[in-house]
């Protein structure tokens, strides 16, 4: 039988699990009396710990939620997750919790056994984070809260909006349905009101206003992958010229060769795929197509295809010059050139998401709300 205070932790373990326990199963884990499980439950209440009992035919123990928070008992990978969260937490992209966060880490790195403090201890003497630049803007957790409590009590939202390209915020008003976190940015899939249509919104460009609309309606999410929906909405914002395009090659292969910035590929067959690109303009556009090496077709844009039928031609009249001197086999690209992936249509070389728009609009919608 295990001592007096083992068997409170070991009960305590047992209640933390998101289940009910009848008098009975615990006396069988704990190898006691029901008695004795009263009497100990009565010891975690005097502790501070919501024991609440359950009422029925059978009847038993759960941990409610109390007025203050308990100690926790975690096991080996809880612990490091826990350690590892809270080690992002000093430098994400969430203002605010960052002396919270370290304190919080110091005080579970002082009680981890040697075994895990060692673990973690080598996490972070071998990982470099890059901190966040000064013209990030970060949200706070009070936000974030907030939002996230409108979508569970389906309220509307009022909130004031920065776009990109006015100087004094916007009053907007939506039906919020999910955050989503990107790197270090958070977005607000919503459904605007005065436009009628869905919205991606930065959240560090909303400030909500109290008190919140009345309640709403769910509606159908433009899709229910939300993640790939807004990553997509961020992938096509910065672009200026978009275009459908075949490419004569299986989406696997395409997908693995393009970052995700460069636009999103659909499957159009075994040997085929579909991609959804863009640029600052059909010129940019154009010769970055030609770099993909792979036979392509333009489903749309005629400005596009116009140009490569000017690239096609200026090209032909280069290969008949008379002074054209074949170039030796094997000869690669010009020293310092680029590949298809290393510079990206969109012009963003910053490796940010570069979305910089009042709101990114319906993802792959085209209606240009981003710019």
């Amino acid at each position: 039988m295990l001592e007096t205070s083992a068997r409170l932790l070991r009960l305590l373990s047992l209640l933390q699990t998101p289940r009910e326990w009848t008098g009975p199963e615990l006396a069988e884990r704990l190898q006691v009396t029901t008695r004795t499980v009263r009497n100990d439950v009565d010891r975690l209440r005097r502790l501070g710990y919501p024991v609440d009992a359950v009422r029925g035919s059978i009847g038993g123990y759960r941990l409610g939620a109390g007025s203050t928070l308990p100690p926790l008992l975690l096991d080996d990978e809880e612990a490091v997750a826990v350690a590892v969260g809270l080690r992002t937490a000093t430098g994400g992209a969430i203002s605010g919790i960052e002396e919270s966060s370290l304190s919080a880490l110091t005080k579970l790195e002082q009680v981890l056994p040697p075994r895990l403090r060692r673990r973690v201890g080598a996490l972070n003497s071998y990982t470099v984070a890059i901190p966040a630049r000064e013209s990030e803007s970060r949200v706070s957790p009070e936000t974030l809260t907030t939002i996230a409590a409108a979508c569970r009590d389906r309220e509307r939202l009022r909130f004031d909006y920065l776009t990109h390209r006015a100087s004094e915020p916007v009053r907007r008003e939506a039906e919020p349905y999910r955050l989503v976190n990107y790197g270090r940015r958070w977005y607000l899939i919503a459904w605007d009101i005065a436009r009628e249509d869905w919205r991606t919104f930065r959240v560090d460009r909303l400030t909500p206003r109290v008190p919140n609309g009345p309640r709403f309606t769910a509606r159908p999410l433009p899709d229910e992958d939300v993640a790939g929906y807004v990553s997509r909405g961020i992938a096509a914002a910065p672009w200026r010229v978009r275009a459908r395009v075949l490419v004569h090659i299986p989406a696997e292969r395409l997908t693995e060769r393009l970052p995700w910035s460069v636009g999103v590929v659909e499957p159009a067959g075994p040997d085929r795929s579909l991609l959804h690109t863009g640029a600052d303009s059909v010129e940019t556009l154009a010769v970055w197509l030609g770099m993909l090496d792979a036979d392509f077709e333009v489903q749309d844009n005629p400005e596009l295809l116009t140009h490569l039928d000017l690239l096609a031609h200026r090209f032909a009249r280069a290969r008949a010059a008379p002074d054209h001197t074949p170039a030796p086999p094997g000869a690669g690209p010009e020293p310092g050139g680029d590949r298809p992936g290393e510079t990206e249509p969109g012009g963003d070389r910053s490796g940010g998401t570069g979305t910089g728009g009042e709101d990114l609009g319906a993802a792959g919608s085209g209606d240009g709300a981003a710019r």
